[in-house]
């Protein structure tokens, strides 16, 4: 097994190999077949998360132990299953849902596992997709593709099932409304592809890019603006946007968000950039604003979003495929802002 590993945080992966692991009991020997590339792979490899004011959440901190595999858009083929598998065969073929609780606690047994205290994600707690083979816990969590290509469905896993979840949080809208995206990354176009599957509102992006800009017009989105057009944004939205979603996570974007939306608008923080956020608390109540915080999704909303992908109601995001020794570059390529759409990394 090639996989290309976190061995000391901050520093570039390292091709390490090993045995192909065996699975035991419920778990499942998964072969990638395609793994994309995601931001929150950036700060894995960094080994923390930015909370602003110079406070950090470390992985180690959080239970992470080096060496491991980051990635977590994981698409593959069954290879060996455990004694105790039953539902699933060699030769089947998913996405593979990376959001693992710990199977026990009131969250996991609500199928919110993503409220889990003591989670067991995919690369992150445990080994995750830059490599060609994965052990997964548990065959519930490979959910069948269909018939789509599997480079195209892995982002899925992560990217559009991060960006269907916030929208899901939005009350419904009509098609007078507006919902601001703020950021045309990967999940931020994903959020422009599914809003049509969720919502009748306008969709209205903000992102620094003009080319950002430009595929998100593409995607779908009815207006795009930089930060700096504020006049020209108020002028459109008119009293105010039903939500916003920062795909970011800055404190100037989050923010902006909470100065766009109308009376009993909502802000939905997604992006993990880092920071911490000055709030003027008398407008919260006074606005009836709710600003809340969307951490991709749950196992039950990553099944629904396939259903929706399958019926070929919407637009798929555009995916570049690369080998999986070039891991290093994509990530530098993402830290940089230079992907459009997802890079999805395929093993030899």
């Amino acid at each position: 097994m090639k996989s290309y590993q976190v061995v000391k945080f901050g520093e570039p992966l390292e091709l390490r190999e090993y045995e192909n692991p065996q699975p035991r009991g419920e778990e499942v020997l998964v072969k990638i077949t395609a793994c994309g590339v995601c931001h929150s792979d950036l700060h894995l490899a960094d080994g923390y998360f930015d909370l602003g004011d110079g406070k950090k959440i470390t992985l180690a901190d959080r239970g992470t132990k080096l060496p491991f595999t980051p990635g977590h858009e994981i698409t593959g083929t069954v290879v060996a299953i455990g004694e105790n598998v039953k539902d699933i065969k060699i030769g089947d073929s998913g996405i593979v849902f990376p959001w693992i609780g710990c199977g026990k606690c009131e969250a996991c047994l609500d199928d919110n596992e993503t409220l889990c205290e003591m989670p067991k994600y995919l690369g992150a707690r445990l080994n995750g997709g830059y490599s060609d083979h994965i052990i997964v816990p548990h065959s519930k969590y490979i959910v069948s593709y269909g018939d789509m290509d599997p480079a195209q469905a892995a982002p899925y896993a992560c990217s559009g099932l991060t960006a269907f979840s916030a929208l899901k949080k939005i009350p419904l809208t009509s098609k007078d409304d507006w919902i601001i995206i703020i950021g045309a990354g990967g999940v931020g176009i994903n959020g422009i592809l599914l809003s049509p599957a969720t919502h009748k509102a306008k969709i209205l992006v903000i992102d620094n890019d003009p080319d950002k800009r430009g595929k998100a017009i593409e995607a779908g989105a009815y207006e795009a603006f930089s930060p700096d057009d504020e006049t020209e944004i108020r002028n459109k939205i008119g009293i105010g946007a039903s939500a916003a979603i920062d795909f970011v996570g800055r404190p100037e974007t989050t923010d902006l968000g909470l100065s766009l939306v109308k009376k009993g608008g909502m802000v939905i923080v997604v992006g993990l950039y880092g920071g911490s956020l000055k709030l003027s608390l008398p407008l919260v109540p006074m606005k009836s604003m709710t600003l809340r915080g969307s951490y991709v999704g749950e196992l039950k909303e990553l099944k629904e979003l396939v259903n929706i992908i399958k019926s070929g109601k919407i637009k798929l995001i555009p995916v570049k495929k690369q080998g999986l020794e070039t891991a290093n570059q994509a990530m530098s390529d993402l830290r940089s802002g230079k992907v459009n759409g997802r890079i999805v990394l395929i093993p030899n």
